[in-house]
């Protein structure tokens, strides 16, 4: 049985709808090969530490001559902190992964102290 609930008057009720863009991803095959072979880390996994809404996110001046990149630093769906180096394509909304590893102890600490 559905019915519905009338909300007290002197409630206040806003609607309004959120709408995200959708991220997407790419990257290049052979590098991601080397990538699990060297970190043990798949970009299909590193993609998914940019759904946490606890990541941060740094810009790299020290890899940015050519294109602005970034660091991410987030909770992959493992669940394990990963470091993710991306840069942005055309848009905010395609990434462009370009490495990723497990976060090394410091790493790790720094992410979970900012969470708190």
């Amino acid at each position: 049985m559905f019915g519905s609930i009338d909300p007290p008057c002197n409630s206040h009720n806003h609607k309004y709808n959120v709408h995200m863009k959708e991220l997407e991803f790419e990257w290049d095959k052979r590098k991601e090969r080397a990538n699990v072979k060297k970190h043990g880390v798949s970009f299909e996994e590193a993609r998914t530490a940019f759904y946490d809404e606890g990541a941060i996110q740094f810009y790299d001046p020290d890899h940015s001559d050519q294109e602005d990149r970034f660091v991410l630093l987030g909770l992959s769906l493992k669940p394990q902190v990963l470091v993710v180096c991306h840069c942005f394509r055309e848009s905010e909304t395609v990434v462009r992964i370009i490495s990723a590893r497990k976060a090394d102890k410091d790493e790790e600490r720094a992410y979970w102290e900012r969470r708190k």
